[in-house]
């Protein structure tokens, strides 16, 4: 298979076409991706991580001329690369890096445990994120090198096993006193977090996009079978009970594939910072596409729950829909979970904010600053709060070009979607305007203040896409259809989270919680037989050589 997908030029879909790749642009090489993740999302995990984020991304916008004519050749046509910064006891916090990388002449010294490592296991290049020390000549910090996975001293000591995507090549990689020239490191020592931070930017938008294959999947397997399966003498898609999930899978695919779309021109744009929009994809289509896969399995009812082997030997059409949920669950955690995601999108989107007032809410900061930084806020703050008030969401004929004749009428849902904005950014001043220095501590609220713009943001596309549609004579008025179902449901959602944005249990579950760690109810785990090992929860990863079987297995 893997030798079929080099033949075909997949290795080097990102690839300029100078260095042997196909040179395609991240909307198409993320349709390529919507196509393999539906028949297989271990496959399309395998082409992401070489592509999105593996050698070839960060040595794009970051790698000598040399290192480009050396490496991306190779990666475009017969060698497979992978990213390791993931350890053992680094997960989202890489600011505690431990894998280290010793300048020893021209070469600097590897050593250091690697977890997780997506194609790790047949890797033959690896991009690695290390710790330089600081020394005499040597600004230090976290700094990126290519490794080659047959060097001396790298071991793939063990092959991971998944719920899911249990076809993907994972695993626990080790470096003992690897050698590795100076000429492989991409940038500056100290540069490896913005590398890591700038290749994941646009690497985050491959997982919607199969998350986009897979729910057009979805969609036409419960098309399929809700019109076939009859209960109480009417197709199950008749029933309104199955007839919302369906109308829920098809609206939100549609939604999905607009803001796919939306983000990966504005990637193809390379004037335009998509930090937000590629995390915002990346948050909304991983936890809308888990919910698309759990509705069919829904659907298919016990037929959702058997695995497509045993349907097959029933004599029954084969329908890996539990395969689905299963690969699906995983993209609510890698690359940025669904709670790292909603952090990182709120510290974005009140970063301006920080910049001209963030000394007024600094505890630390003296009498004098927070003076300073006052009169700054009243300049930024004199000219911002007006917006809040009016916009073009109040004037009943704005957006007039989303109701053309014939069809629904999208242009309420963009002037909802201009109101709402307003309002969010109401909250959020309020919030910052009450809680000031603890906003940081308050994770319900900005998680709900994210996924409202999340909504806000699929309703834009969906609209946007459903009028370019219509505007080049495809399925125009079918287009229009789905975007006004998807804004409708998705404006219940707005104002359930506006609701709970100040109606919670934030206090009540941060007191539970108290009492869950202190012991007080552990009362409640009685009455069970726990079937957890007796192993720690994380395994050693000191420094030194391996005593396991190296598990490394190129495809060549």
């Amino acid at each position: 298979m893997v030798d079929g997908l080099k033949r075909l030029g997949a290795l080097g879909m990102k690839i300029e076409t100078k260095y042997g790749g196909l040179g395609l642009t991240q909307v198409y090489y993320n349709k390529a991706l919507a196509l393999v993740g539906s028949a297989s999302p271990a496959v399309g995990a395998l082409l992401s991580a070489h592509q999105s984020i593996g050698v070839p991304q960060p040595l794009k916008i970051f790698g000598t001329q040399e290192q480009k004519d050396a490496f991306l050749p190779r990666l475009a046509t017969t060698d497979i690369s992978a990213f390791l910064l993931t350890e053992p006891d680094v997960g989202s916090d890489p600011a505690r890096l431990a894998t280290t990388a010793v300048p020893d002449g021209n070469d600097y010294l590897l050593d250091g445990v690697k977890l997780w490592t997506t194609n790790g296991v047949v890797a033959d290049l690896l991009v690695v994120m290390a710790r330089v020390p600081v020394s005499e000549g040597h600004p230090g910090g976290i700094t990126a090198f290519v490794v080659d996975a047959d060097a001396p001293g790298v071991t793939v000591e063990h092959r991971n096993a998944f719920m899911g995507l249990r076809g993907i090549e994972n695993g626990v990689t080790r470096f003992h006193q690897v050698r590795v020239p100076a000429v492989n490191r991409i940038g500056p020592e100290g540069a490896g977090l913005k590398i890591a931070l700038t290749t994941l930017n646009t690497g985050r938008l491959s997982l919607p996009a199969m998350c986009v294959g897979a729910g057009k999947w979805c969609l036409k397997i419960a098309r399929e079978w809700s019109a076939v399966r009859e209960q109480w003498g009417r197709p199950v898609a008749k029933h309104e009970a199955v007839g919302a999930k369906i109308s829920f899978i098809a609206a939100t695919t549609f939604a999905l594939e607009a803001i796919v779309d939306l983000s990966s021109q504005m990637a193809d744009e390379d004037r335009n910072d998509i930090r937000i929009e590629a995390a915002l994809a990346k948050l909304y289509g991983s936890e809308m596409g888990w919910l698309i896969a759990d509705e069919l399995v829904q659907i298919r009812g016990g037929r959702g729950f058997e695995t497509a082997e045993s349907l097959a030997a029933r004599g029954e059409r084969v329908v890996p829909a539990e395969q689905m949920l299963r690969d699906m669950r995983i993209n609510r955690i890698f690359e940025g979970s669904t709670e790292i995601m909603h952090l990182l999108i709120a510290r974005e989107a009140v970063g301006a904010h920080l910049k001209v007032a963030g000394d007024i809410v600094d505890p630390e900061k003296a009498l004098a600053d927070k003076a300073r930084a006052g009169a700054n806020a009243a300049v930024f703050y004199a000219r911002w709060l007006p917006q809040l008030v009016t916009g073009a969401g109040q004037l009943p004929r704005t957006y007039g070009e989303f109701h053309p004749p014939g069809h629904r009428d999208l242009s309420g849902h963009l002037r909802y979607v201009e109101r709402s904005s307003r309002k969010l950014a109401r909250s959020t001043f309020y919030a910052m305007s009450r809680w000031q220095g603890r906003m940081e501590t308050k994770q319900g609220f900005l998680g709900r203040i994210v996924d409202i713009g999340a909504e806000l943001f699929a309703m834009s596309a969906a609209c946007v896409r459903a009028e370019h549609l219509r505007g080049a004579g495809e399925h125009g008025r079918e287009a229009y259809q789905l975007a006004d179902a998807f804004c409708e449901q998705a404006r219940i959602r707005v104002e359930e989270l506006f609701g709970r944005l100040w109606s919670n249990t934030d206090d009540l579950d941060r007191r539970v919680v108290d009492g869950v760690l202190s012991g007080t109810y552990a009362w409640l785990e009685e009455g069970v037989i726990d079937p957890s090992g007796e192993g720690p929860w994380i395994a050693d990863a000191t420094p030194g050589p391996s005593a396991r079987d190296n598990r490394h297995r190129p495809v060549r």
